[in-house]
């Protein structure tokens, strides 16, 4: 692949995470092209997730035919996030739109986010109002959004459509792994790019191979929104969180301990074999290592904070 910093830079970069979907590629790259090229210049970085079949032959095969089509294989199977994260850092856009690889993204969508963008806001997610999906995949999908509508204070209603636009500079400052491409509306936010849009698009159905979509999936993606919101809320205040709980439980624990003092220096009560006795004991180690760890967060903290540099949105 050529190095993306040296090459001259295009309209529009879109990167499309891929596995096992040779069927599909040789028509999304057409599709692209009849919706976008009379309008922007573009690119498009096909990002092969390890896939066993033929997958990368086909991308080979249409970078030879379409100086647009880039690609990268992976060894293995890395996810999702790892794939985009690699598309990202690829990017030669000013403007940076993603999209699933199975056809039921509609590239013809791309052009009215991309003048979404130009009218002001940082990203804009789509809104697959009418889904094509199987009950197992669409159920889950809801009460995942919902969750995560409320948890994160952004209010879109499907956090998993892979049809997003973002600015250049978006992107730039955020980085996947695990799960984490579902929350990029969330990592937006955190790094100050609050203006966050919502698009209807339209789905289409699966017309080739069979859905990647599994409960581990779901699972991990609930694990990495816990890892999110507690990184937002603490990342800068660690003592906050582990400071609390550690000062809670060693006053719990000191509270125990001086009640058995009383009982044996005043009221002469054996308390060698009360299990309160050790109650107290580990309340008491327990705090004193939670206050230990915000202190250790604090001082981590610290160190990145000064290696930190604000994100400039704008100069005059």
């Amino acid at each position: 692949m050529e190095n993306s910093k040296e090459s001259p830079e295009v309209d529009i970069s879109i990167v499309v995470p891929l596995y096992n979907e040779e069927e599909s590629l040789a028509e999304l790259t057409t599709a692209i092209e009849d919706s976008i090229s009379a309008t922007y210049s573009y690119e498009v970085i096909f990002v092969d997730d390890g896939s066993t079949d033929t997958s990368f032959q086909v991308i080979k095969d249409l970078a030879s035919k379409h100086e647009q089509v880039r690609g990268i294989s992976f060894g293995h199977n890395y996810g999702k996030s790892v794939a985009l994260q690699a598309g990202f850092e690829e990017v030669r856009g000013k403007y940076v739109v993603t999209m699933d690889a199975d056809l039921q993204d509609d590239p013809n969508e791309v052009p009215e986010m991309i003048q979404m963008l130009k009218d002001g806001l940082d990203m804009v997610s789509g809104w697959k109002k009418e889904r094509f999906d199987p009950i197992s995949k669409t159920v889950p999908s809801k009460f995942f959004n919902y969750v995560t509508r409320k948890a994160a204070g952004i209010y879109l209603h499907d956090f998993n459509c892979g049809l997003k636009a973002y600015k250049r500079e978006v992107i730039d400052n955020i980085y996947l792994y695990g799960e984490l491409h579902r929350y990029i509306p969330m990592l937006a936010k955190k790094e100050g790019f609050a203006r966050i849009g919502e698009k209807i698009v339209k789905h289409h159905p699966r017309k080739y191979g069979t859905t990647k979509f599994g409960l581990s999936r779901f699972i991990n993606g609930f694990l990495d929104l816990i890892t999110i919101l507690f990184v937002q809320r603490y990342f800068q205040k660690p003592m906050h969180f582990f400071g609390t709980f550690g000062i809670v439980l060693l006053f719990l624990g000191t509270g125990i301990n001086a009640y058995l003092a009383v009982l044996r220096l005043f009221l002469n009560q054996g308390i060698g074999d009360r299990p309160l006795l050790f109650l107290g004991i580990l309340l008491m180690v327990l705090g004193i290592q939670l206050l230990s760890t915000g202190l250790i967060g604090e001082l981590i903290n610290i160190n990145h904070v000064k290696k930190q540099k604000p994100k400039i949105r704008e100069m005059v």
